[in-house]
């Protein structure tokens, strides 16, 4: 199912999809099964690799009914045929890289991303006789130049985390495509409402589900949406050999807040839409990056590209001192955005990230691509995840804060 032929509207089928009344008991809430086992019916083997889409239930690491349940939750959201729940967006990552990529296959990687990502491409990959390219995805002929005979998969990132670059989805899928390489995006920032990832050619939409899907920063899990035929052998390999699974729990919580991800998603935008005019127009405030504004250095591609602009903020304050002494005055004056890691959730978070820092241990760009992440963060930027919060009452916050 893609987005364009979905069946239903959105919010029902954020609401229902893989919801549907217990069996058991006629509950119309979906319940938790914490069970490892389950007993069988019938002789079968003892491997997963007996199991067919139509075996039972037998043991939570091969598949669980409230993991399921969210898998198709998500499948239906993003507009796939499958997907692949995981313990973390770390883990949802890890299962893309070490099912598809073996030792002398090559991979196209963004060199912007969420910094676990960056550090496992560069660091654990190699070391596996896997080759890697980090290469500046908003730049289409850069892709080109670094694909390789052995280009066996591109992995990109839109917006990128921190700064809210974007990626050409569409320009990205034909060079994959001619290249005969599979594409898989992080969407995390966008969620699966910012984009149609399918539309766009993506093969494999990944995301941090502790984030935008969960919403509420209680649960941590990561999920890949595609195609049956790659999710399925997803599973087989990442799902069951890997060992990185969903909590039944964790899975019930996320599950819970995908409900509320469309109208989430709507009040996100307009949030942060709110503050971002105002954090332009604040003199204490040099630079600002949000998909949603006109000054966005990508904003007639996120104009065509997006149909949320979701909650995601950047912004300046100036060298990297000013950068730590704001920071300083965030941890002691804000009242209502929390100081903290993480986003996507209904709380508004912030984070001081120092460009040098960042350079220093996660994307170790030099030349051009260090200049293309100043020019988005300079010597630092402040992440800002705007929750669900009274726009007035964050502006008042930051207000405080910024002194």
């Amino acid at each position: 199912m893609t987005k364009s032929n979905r069946t239903a509207g959105i919010m029902t089928t954020a609401i229902h999809a893989g919801d549907p009344p217990d069996a058991s008991t006629n509950a119309s809430a979906p319940p938790i099964h914490m069970s490892s086992t389950y007993i069988t019916q019938d002789l079968s083997g003892f491997s997963a690799h007996d199991l067919t889409p139509d075996s039972p239930y037998a043991y939570s690491r091969w598949a669980n009914p409230t993991v399921a349940g969210l898998e198709a939750k998500i499948a239906a959201l993003q507009g796939t045929e499958a997907c692949l729940a995981t313990a973390s967006g770390m883990a949802a990552a890890s299962a893309i890289f070490f099912t598809f990529l073996s030792a002398g296959d090559h991979l196209v990687v963004s060199d912007v991303s969420y910094a676990g990502v960056a550090e496992l491409a560069r660091e654990t990959l190699p070391r596996m006789g896997v080759e890697v390219s980090a290469v500046n995805m908003s730049d289409p002929a850069a892709v080109a130049d670094a694909i390789r005979p052995n280009t066996c998969l591109i992995h990109t990132e839109t917006p990128v985390n921190p700064i809210g670059r974007l990626t050409d989805l569409a320009a990205i899928s034909n060079l994959a495509r001619r290249a005969g390489a599979l594409l898989s995006c992080d969407a995390t920032f966008a969620s699966p409402l910012g984009m149609d990832a399918v539309a766009l050619g993506v093969d494999l939409t990944m995301h941090s589900i502790t984030k935008y899907i969960g919403g509420h920063g209680d649960a941590v899990g990561g999920a890949v949406a595609g195609s049956a035929k790659l999710i399925s052998k997803m599973r087989a390999e990442a799902g069951i050999h890997h060992g990185g699974i969903l909590s039944p729990f964790n899975a019930w919580l996320i599950a819970r807040g995908a409900t509320t991800l469309p109208l989430r998603m709507q009040a996100h935008q307009a949030g942060a839409m709110a503050v971002a005019e105002w954090l332009e127009a604040d003199p204490r405030v040099t630079q600002v990056i949000y998909p949603g504004l006109s000054s966005h250095p990508q904003a007639d591609l996120a104009k065509r590209q997006m149909s949320n602009m979701s909650g995601m903020i950047s912004f300046q304050v100036g060298n990297a001192a000013d950068g730590e002494r704001v920071a300083q005055q965030m941890i002691d004056r804000l009242e209502v955005i929390h100081y903290a890691v993480s986003l996507g959730h209904h709380r508004s978070l912030i984070f001081w990230m120092g460009t040098d820092g960042l350079m220093e241990t996660s994307f170790r760009l030099q030349g051009p691509q260090l200049e293309d992440y100043r020019a988005y963060a300079g010597d630092g930027i402040f992440r800002l995840s705007v929750g669900l919060e009274d726009a007035e009452d964050l502006i008042g916050d930051l207000d405080r804060a910024l002194g």
